[in-house]
């Protein structure tokens, strides 16, 4: 993985405004994230990784700080400072720096925190930092193509369909294996109409 001068991944990033604050995820959220994993185990319903349950949960954070040290990925937790409680969690993977691509997923949040407008706001200062800060031109999104609210929500903030991968990965249930739908935001449809459509819902 290539360096860039506005990018390192032992950077401290934060991403924040007026509702919302991403930072790097760390060993100690475990503790932040408890209620959420031991509460809402169908949060992970459609993960190939689930963080449901203390024991998971940490394997979950130490895997996406691994994944981080091996320059693969840069995971967020998610603080909403409306309740002043931590909501989730997201992050950055498949980053290509060379062919100024990356994947946005990984994303879950408690039900507490579905539906309040949290998740635009953090998708909002995501885009904006990998396609304003990292010089992105593209940005992936991927679900189970039988996940309807993930699905419906990466449409609301303005990604396009590309298509479907078919029986293109095991699930949590090994015996299951899940269609993934492709989608994406381009760096000119980003500065064309997506951020300012975003921000109007902001």
């Amino acid at each position: 993985m290539n360096k860039t001068s506005n990018f390192n991944f032992t950077d401290t990033i934060i991403l924040e405004d007026d509702l919302v604050l991403l930072r790097p995820i760390q060993e100690s959220d475990v503790e932040n994230l408890l209620d959420i994993s031991i509460n809402e185990p169908e949060t992970w319903k459609y993960s190939l990784v689930g963080a449901d349950g203390k024991e998971n949960l940490i394997n979950y954070i130490q895997q996406a700080i691994k994944a981080r040290e091996n320059e693969k990925e840069f995971p967020f937790i998610v603080f909403d400072k409306k309740s002043q409680k931590y909501a989730g969690s997201t992050r950055f993977y498949d980053i290509n720096i060379d062919f100024k691509t990356l994947q946005l997923g990984y994303t879950w949040y408690g039900s507490a925190f579905r539906g309040t407008g949290l998740n635009k706001h953090c998708k909002f200062l995501l885009l904006q930092f990998a396609f304003e800060n990292l010089g992105m031109e593209r940005v992936e999104f991927r679900a189970d193509n039988n996940n309807e609210r993930s699905i419906a929500a990466m449409k609301s903030i303005g990604c396009k369909v590309e298509g479907v991968l078919r029986s293109h990965m095991p699930t949590a249930n090994s015996n299951v294996r899940r269609d993934s739908i492709v989608l994406s935001i381009l760096k000119d449809e980003w500065f064309d109409e997506v951020k300012e459509n975003l921000k109007n819902k902001l």
